[in-house]
């Protein structure tokens, strides 16, 4: 028994914080009624390495640490435990503690008996999960205190949606009697049936009007000619927050929805955005209407609140990512029509580097943009046009890129011949700034102009993974920066803060990036690489699933110090305060940086860095 002895049944044990939020009323019914309250004091030693110990213990008060003994007997600190940390349940489970925990300061705990907190473990899965498993099942738990688990956002489906019935015509049917059709049936499209086509298209209220206004067609003008083909398809099954990415990256309003192979209805993106936000925050509708840069801008306005209001309701941040990045890429598309000359957009193809590139923005942060030029384009006004471009986006709330990664500097700006003797040259400069280059480079993605002008390079980029000499050069860069993790454990920060991403975020997606490349996986986004990697056998399972979870929780944990940042008038940045962050925040955060550790170790083995 600890040193003082029990004191009395525990009274302020949260009992609806992860783990014991797994459980059932019976179950913390049960664990209430057994659970004790202990006094140790400095220096005392509350478990053993090697000995079984009757208690796990939940500390209410006061600092304890974990230590091991190493070959000469001397004892090697690393880990830390402070207010609401847990340990001792791996001594309860195995029979025997692996490391030993000794009392900083005066300690008051809260004891779980070990047979209670066996109980518990067989007859709840979810509770075990948390001790049994790695960060991936802890950091789903934290999301289901966070709500997400129950967030109707993310698991309500296509077919659960109110969708406007399916209203089909035939191509040689007059715009006049397609329009009445539109407006007998109440519905914004029509699907278009051709005998020359095995699929329908679809026609919708704006086609017929631009047909008459624009074009001058006559009213009996048949509607054939006029149907968008293919017809884009989302299934009953699909997540209608999928739906709403698709609409959003493929600049439409509508999609079809289809059941065991049969159109169903149609769904469209005002119907989709009510189940995420208010009316308000209809950026795709307002870009998609947009004459002007002042009505962009004001579209793009609405960024930061839509994403303040998603992230409140719990929606996970690989699905929030893609779709900030979606609207980010139908801004930067909408600003290209408005700016490039018609006739130059078909001989230039804008790119998305970074984080853009990759679909992993949130807030709207510098511009990481290339140019593709036609060999054979000859235009003197690019230069003016690119500055206008680069200048806009400033307007509308992306700032300069600091290292001018931009349309508006040459170097970012080449013909496709220029690109590939810049791929053939990064393919023999080793140097850091070269590395750099790259790397934002193989995250590129073409938002705007014509993608056919990328396609062989991103072809070209991606034979550069069998260079081993470039590959090791590339992979130097995760080590560059050390985990914020202290070597007994500890988070450890600077004066302003922690930073995550240098010490947590950039050795992922910089790892991940070097491991695509080296074992050919096209994919740009670094959840994608990362299942890519597990599916192909090289990344060990457990291992990519902890670090898509430490990924989501580092970009969770920066993006809620970014936005408390703005609440605060401040301009956001990647440094998180760990003293204000709840305790099981600290938990996952502490774990994650251990994950970042191990991946760095990874790397350094897979890229044979410091050999």
């Amino acid at each position: 028994m600890p040193r003082g002895g029990i004191v009395e049944a525990a009274p302020g044990l949260d009992l609806g914080q992860p783990p014991f939020d797994v459980l059932d009323d019976a179950g913390r019914v049960r664990l209430s009624a057994h659970v004790d309250m202990a006094y140790h004091a400095r220096g005392e030693d509350i478990i053993t390495a090697g000995a079984p110990s009757g208690h796990v213990v939940v500390i209410l008060k006061g600092q304890v640490h974990a230590f091991d003994l190493d070959a000469t007997g001397r004892e090697q600190r690393f880990a830390d435990y402070g207010t609401g940390d847990i340990f001792g349940a791996w001594a309860v489970m195995a029979g025997r503690a692996r490391h030993s925990y000794r009392a900083d300061t005066d300690v008051v705990s809260f004891l779980i008996p070990a047979e209670v907190f066996r109980t518990l473990l067989t007859d709840y899965p979810a509770f075990a999960a948390w001790f049994q498993e790695g960060l991936a099942v802890k950091g789903r738990l934290a999301d289901r205190a966070r709500g997400s688990e129950l967030a109707e956002l993310m698991v309500t489906q296509v077919g659960a949606a109110q969708l406007a019935p399916v209203v089909r015509v035939p191509a040689g049917i007059g715009i006049a009697h397609a329009s009445a059709r539109l407006r007998e049936e109440r519905v914004e499209c029509l699907l278009v049936d051709d005998p020359a086509h095995p699929e329908p298209g679809v026609v919708t209220r704006t086609d017929l009007l631009d047909a008459l206004t624009l074009r001058g067609l006559p009213v009996d003008a048949p509607v054939g000619p006029l149907a968008t083909r293919p017809l884009i398809v989302q299934q009953t099954t699909d997540l209608l927050f999928q739906a709403l990415v698709t609409m959003a990256e493929r600049h439409i309003e509508r999609v079809a929805v289809r059941e065991d192979g049969a159109i169903v209805g149609t769904l469209g993106m005002a119907e989709v955005l009510s189940h995420y936000a208010s009316h308000s925050h209809l950026i795709t509708l307002r870009l998609a209407r947009a004459r002007t840069l002042e009505d962009v801008a004001d579209a793009a306005r609405g960024m930061t609140r839509l994403v303040r209001t998603l992230h409140a309701q719990g929606v996970r941040m690989p699905a929030l990512m893609e779709l900030v990045s979606a609207l980010n890429s139908r801004v930067m598309a909408r600003l290209f029509a408005l700016l490039v000359p018609q006739d130059m957009q078909g001989r230039i193809c804008l790119l998305v580097l970074g984080s853009e590139g990759r679909r992993e923005q949130l807030l709207k942060t510098d511009q990481d943009n290339a140019l593709v030029v036609d060999d054979a384009l000859d235009a003197p006004e690019l230069d003016a046009v690119m500055a206008r471009f680069s200048q806009a986006m400033g307007d509308v709330g992306y700032p300069p890129c600091p290292g001018s990664v931009m349309v508006s500097n040459p170097h970012w700006r080449m013909t496709t011949t220029q690109w590939r003797h810049r791929l053939n040259g990064w393919r023999s400069q080793h140097d850091a700034q070269a590395a750099m280059d790259l790397s934002i480079t193989l995250d590129a993605r073409p938002v705007a102009g014509n993608a056919a002008l990328f396609a062989p390079l991103d072809a070209q980029m991606q034979a550069l993974g069998g260079d081993e000499r470039l590959l090791h050069a590339m992979a130097a860069a995760v080590l560059q920066f050390e985990a914020p993790l202290s070597f007994f454990g500890q988070l450890r920060q600077g004066e302003r803060g922690l930073e995550l991403k240098r010490g947590g975020i950039f050795p992922i997606v910089h790892g991940l990036r070097c491991l695509a490349l080296k074992h050919g996986i096209a994919q740009r986004n670094s959840f994608a690489r990362c299942e890519a990697l597990m599916q192909a056998g090289a990344l060990d399972a457990t291992l990519g699933r902890d670090l898509a979870q430490t990924l989501a929780v580092l970009q969770r944990l920066r993006l809620d110090a970014q936005l408390a940042t703005l609440d605060a008038g401040g301009v956001p940045d990647n440094l998180v305060q760990p003293t204000s962050l709840r305790r099981l925040d600290r938990e996952l955060l502490r774990d994650a940086l251990r994950v970042v550790k191990a991946f760095q170790q990874h790397v350094r083995g897979v890229f044979h860095l410091g050999d």
